[in-house]
């Protein structure tokens, strides 16, 4: 990075445009800034799930690792052809789904976002992701995006599922469960 802002306002988005990395302007609502944006929303969110953990939780670092190949991506989504996020970072994301998955019964119904505050944050952080998913693709059908950062907010999405569901059931908690509208009306 070899400018750094020495001043935060710029005005030069006062008109409704953005500057990309490669030194481009699109405007504030284009498809990547709103990739991007999201991106960074969830980023947001994933910083504070962090702070709903204790300082010695394993979980932090690998968190925060995430949060740095997230602000990776937003990097190469803002400088098309930039390559950032790798096939190791995808295998990273899958090992520990696969660690946190092995400790949880299999899903049998649906769940609801709760549980406690740590695994409501994380609930919410999918939820976002999944959103950003949603806008890389459609940034996708238009621009060259590399499959890799698809994949990567996939599986982030999916970790963050299993992480919600093992954040809910830590320390005797427990997940909660959705009833169909005919078994609420009996209880």
């Amino acid at each position: 990075m070899g400018n750094r802002l020495s001043k935060i306002y710029t005005r030069t988005g006062d008109k409704g445009t953005t500057g990309l990395g490669d030194g481009s302007r699109v405007n504030k609502d284009d498809a990547r800034i709103e990739a991007i944006g999201d991106i960074d929303e969830l980023n947001s969110l994933i910083g504070l799930l962090n702070c709903e953990l204790d300082e010695a939780d394993s979980l932090r670092d690998q968190l925060h690792e995430i949060q740095q190949n997230l602000f990776n991506l937003g990097g190469e989504l803002s400088v098309p052809g930039y390559a950032l996020i790798k096939a190791e970072h995808i295998e990273a994301l899958e090992q520990l789904l696969d660690q946190l998955n092995d400790d949880l019964p299999p899903l049998k119904d649906f769940i609801l976002p709760g549980g406690n505050r740590a695994a409501s944050v994380c609930h919410l952080a999918r939820s976002v992701c999944r959103r950003a998913e949603r806008r890389l693709v459609t940034l996708s059908r238009d621009s060259d995006t590399r499959p890799e950062c698809q994949s990567y907010l996939n599986r982030l999405s999916d970790l963050l599922f299993v992480c919600a569901r093992w954040l809910a059931r830590r320390d005797g908690g427990q997940e909660i469960l959705w009833r169909h509208r005919q078994e609420r009306g009996k209880s």
